[in-house]
């Protein structure tokens, strides 16, 4: 467990040792209704092993973590909330019959959880949208960081501007990728690279035949992005 965990766990047990001081001390008429509001009060308490789990430790990077706030925000107005109505049920349980308070707090929990279940849906779609967008813009990110530095390789001014232009080419294309344009980038990959190696040996010649190339290989890209929105 780690020392986050931990620290939820002692927090926790505080508040049912205070939560029971106070059912058990102050003079309630122990009824059915007395009981039913006691054990619901235990359970949000118990409830949020499960909401913490769910919202800080199910996540595997900072952003998924952070998206499982609203989800902890819900257990806690809900274990506040519960604690308030178990108190007052008690308080009145000599009064009230004990299938009103059994309703009033199946509501209760039913609304946290059905509240916890949609913000924890939520957090799942977010985070699986944010994988696929880093998943389909991978490819372009790394084409983009080799065009950036190709003009620094070449010593030839008039080739040097051209590599700039395909650079910024590079740097303000659709970053996102779809099967329409897999192929398209599969080939830019590999024009770069024999662009990089004609810089590498000199040939000027060579690299300015792929910059061609490549700046009209962008522009199909481009094209089929514009076509595909």
């Amino acid at each position: 467990m780690s020392k986050n965990g931990l620290r939820g766990c002692i927090v926790l047990a505080i508040v049912l040792a205070v939560f029971s001081v106070i059912a058990f001390a102050a003079p309630f008429s122990m009824t059915a209704a007395f009981w039913i509001a006691y054990v619901s009060g235990v359970i949000a308490i118990l409830f949020q092993i499960y909401v913490f789990g769910t919202s800080f430790t199910k996540g595997k990077d900072a952003k998924s973590r952070f998206y499982g706030f609203p989800i902890a925000r819900i257990g806690i107005i809900y274990l506040v909330v519960q604690l308030a109505v178990s108190i007052a049920e008690m308080a009145w349980a000599s009064k009230v019959p004990a299938w009103v308070v059994l309703i009033i707090n199946v509501i209760i929990f039913a609304v946290a959880a059905i509240g916890c279940i949609a913000a924890e849906t939520v957090r799942d779609e977010v985070v699986r949208q944010d994988v696929q967008v880093k998943q389909t813009t991978s490819n372009m990110r790394s084409l983009q960081a080799v065009s950036a530095g190709l003009a620094d390789q070449c010593s030839d001014e008039a080739l040097k501007k051209d590599l700039k232009k395909l650079a910024d080419e590079f740097k303000f294309s659709d970053p996102v990728s779809s099967a329409a344009t897999s192929a398209l980038e599969a080939d830019l990959d590999a024009q770069l690279r024999e662009l990089k190696n004609a810089l590498g040996n000199g040939d000027y010649g060579t690299a300015k035949s792929y910059c061609d190339k490549l700046l009209s290989g962008l522009s199909e890209r481009n094209r089929i992005c514009k076509l595909g929105k």
